[in-house]
């Protein structure tokens, strides 16, 4: 283990390149993980539990249309980009940088103005609590949009922590800085206000964000004029829009059918459940933010023994830390969720079903970057819709009679049919036996 530590440190391969930006990823949404569960926390003895509920379900909502409003662009990007640079192709380089946030923005904008009026003149079709929060949270999605977009350019160029940071480091700590200053100055702290200041950080970070990332890019790509593939990125994103979206809400289906079959109550101690998983889950998107770029630009050269190497490797690196981070909180579970006050405890035996669902999808790694950098995004988006449906089908069935174990299962038995699926999917269109299983079968031979 010391050997293969220091091999990951000390050595300039592509290996050990991805390696230390999957811990680097990592590390990050770790500390993001315990800046938002502390954050969680304070928020809960603040809001109380119904107003937390609001306020989560509002803010979840938020951050799933700002990502689908990216239009799978902020991927398309971590595709092309590295095969434009593999070529020296500066001019479709600029393209697509350009391009790329237009689009974003524009989309993003015209669904915040769709949320908005749905939530105020469709307000019969919803509780009073939520109207305003929705109407006040829209103003954030096309920041988060953008921001995300921003995270695709950095994470094409490998720039790890200049991807990650920003979303997962400075937005959740200038949101609980905000909320404390209201909170400290005497101001009343309610889901609005908890909206209110998710705004604001969201606006500050995304616009230092494009400053910085514009300037690092604009010193790699010399200048000179743009050339546009619009329609061929536009037919590439689409389906990774579908794959992206589809996997947003497939994350999020749990909270989002809570949210609309139970009350605010519920909501907060499901979303407590999910954030105290979050370290688990983390080590996917860890894995997922250093890979697809590594991907992308091992198919362009098309060595397919290195894309079954890469593959194999990326499943061990999601699986053994999702086992262990696994362990490590069902053994802290009923003190972590103690933190967000006395009732929040009675998610504790969700977390059983919502680890075991975690560790089979680790055990396939991230799949669905392969596919969508090996261009097979439209049969991906195929299995996620089937997955989202799953999962939504079942939620809807087991809610009503269990409640909030009917929501954990539901996501289980959904995560099992996409694992299996997923598997199905790269070893038939790629021939790569991309699980733990074949892993171990082949270094057993």
């Amino acid at each position: 283990m010391g050997e293969r530590a220091d091999a990951m440190l000390a050595s300039d391969n592509a290996d050990a390149r991805t390696q230390r930006a999957s811990v680097t990823a990592y590390g990050i949404r770790v500390a993001s993980a315990g800046i938002a569960f502390f954050s969680q926390i304070a928020f809960a003895r603040i809001m109380g539990i119904e107003q937390y509920g609001i306020f989560v379900l509002v803010w979840v909502a938020m951050i799933i249309l700002g990502a689908l409003s990216c239009l799978g662009f902020q991927t398309v990007i971590i595709r092309f980009l590295p095969q434009y640079r593999e070529k020296s192709d500066f001019s479709h380089m600029r393209g697509i940088l350009f391009a790329s946030r237009l689009v974003v923005l524009g989309a993003s904008t015209v669904i915040a103005m769709l949320v908005a009026a749905i939530a105020w003149f469709g307000r019969d079709l919803f509780a009073d609590y939520y109207v305003v929060p929705f109407v006040m949270g829209a103003l954030a999605i096309p920041m988060i949009a953008l921001c995300d977009t921003l995270d695709g350019t950095a994470r094409a160029q490998g720039w790890t922590i200049r991807a990650l940071t920003p979303s997962y480091l400075v937005r959740p700590m200038l949101i609980l800085a905000l909320m404390m200053a209201v909170h400290f100055s005497g101001g009343t702290i309610d889901a609005l206000t908890g909206i209110q200041c998710a705004v604001a950080a969201t606006y500050v970070t995304t616009v230092v964000q494009l400053v910085m990332i514009t300037r690092q890019v604009d010193q790699t790509i010399p200048t000179g004029d743009a050339s546009y593939a619009l329609p061929m990125w536009t037919k590439v994103a689409l389906p990774i829009f579908l794959v992206e979206g589809f996997f947003f809400l497939l994350y999020n289906a749990d909270t989002l059918m809570v949210g609309a079959l139970m009350q605010p109550a519920d909501v907060a101690v499901y979303f407590a459940t999910v954030k105290t998983l979050a370290l688990v889950h983390f080590v996917f998107f860890a894995v997922k933010a250093a890979i697809a770029h590594r991907f992308s630009a091992l198919l362009a050269d098309g060595d397919q023994s290195a894309v079954a190497e890469l593959a194999s490797r990326s499943v061990m690196w999601t699986f053994v830390p999702s086992i262990i981070m696994g362990v490590i909180i069902l053994a802290l579970g009923p003190f972590l969720l103690a933190m967000f006050g006395a009732a929040f405890t009675q998610g504790y035996p969700l977390l059983f079903i919502l680890v075991a669902g975690v560790v089979i999808r680790a055990a396939i790694g991230p799949a669905e970057s392969l596919l969508n950098m090996a261009g097979h995004q439209n049969a991906c988006a195929l299995v996620f819709g089937g997955v989202l449906a799953t999962n939504v089908t079942l939620n809807a069935l087991l809610i009503p009679v269990f409640g909030l174990t009917g929501a954990a299962t539901a996501t289980f038995l959904a995560t099992i049919v996409e694992a299996f699926a997923l598997y199905q999917l790269v070893y038939r269109r790629i021939g790569v036996r991309m699980s733990v299983v074949a892993v171990w079968q082949q270094r057993a031979r």
